[in-house]
């Protein structure tokens, strides 16, 4: 009964040893992370071995000088240096647990590792550039359709003093082009009258004259018969 009270207390304070000595570790997705047994090269001892829980997942044997890995989980992810220390490559969130080390010599050491594999922020920041993105798009889109608004606003007729005054200086200005076209049109047309006017009427003086000159010679040569004839 004594024996058995004995071992339950070194028991006890094995666990309470193997408690207190436990090394936590926090590691990035998709990093690599080693667990150092810190054992020398030199140290006496006869056999290294990990575990994850119950399941045994490598060892070192240093008779042989020999590692090997056991858990197919890892897939060629786990290497052990001479010295027994894990080395685990391309972490997953997966790899996350209590890693227990057993270290079998002239005494038997026990260290206890949790690891914690933390998730990448890449996933968090592709999401926030993605966010970013479909702000800066919406941005523009906005943007672009007040530009577009803007422009088609800017091309809009519109019924404000400022168009109605410039729609009437046209109309004006029309108005103003035909009087003047049709005031051009009657001097052309009076010009052109008067013209034919002086030209009758130098025409019917000419005429007068000539007609004058030859009545006027008429007479002379009717007189000049008078006479010719009063005499014989």
């Amino acid at each position: 009964m004594v024996k058995a009270f004995v071992l339950l207390c070194l028991s006890l304070c094995r666990l309470v040893d193997v408690t207190e000595s436990v090394n936590s570790v926090s590691v990035m997705e998709g990093d690599s992370v080693t667990l150092n047994t810190d054992v020398t090269e030199t140290q006496k001892y006869l056999l290294i071995q990990w575990t994850i829980g119950s399941t045994r997942i490598a060892e070192f044997n240093k008779l042989t000088q020999t590692s090997s890995t056991f858990d197919s989980k890892f897939r060629d992810r786990l290497t052990l240096d001479l010295t027994g220390s894990l080395t685990i490559t391309n972490t997953r969130n997966t790899d996350s647990g209590l890693y227990k080390l057993t270290i079998v010599g002239d005494e038997t050491e026990y260290k206890n590792f949790n690891v914690t594999v933390n998730e990448s922020p890449r996933s968090t920041s592709s999401s926030e550039t993605s966010s970013s993105s479909n702000f800066v798009t919406s941005s523009f889109v906005v943007n672009n359709q007040t530009e577009n608004d803007y422009n088609t606003e800017l091309h809009k007729p519109s019924s404000d003093p400022i168009h109605c005054c410039g729609f009437t200086e046209a109309v004006i200005r029309l108005v103003v082009s035909a009087l003047v076209g049709v005031a051009t049109v009657a001097v052309l047309v009076y010009d052109i009258r008067s013209t034919r006017r002086e030209l009758i009427r130098t025409r019917w003086i000419e005429h007068y004259h000539q007609t004058s000159v030859a009545s006027y010679h008429q007479y002379e040569m009717c007189r000049t018969l008078s006479s010719g004839d009063v005499e014989m």
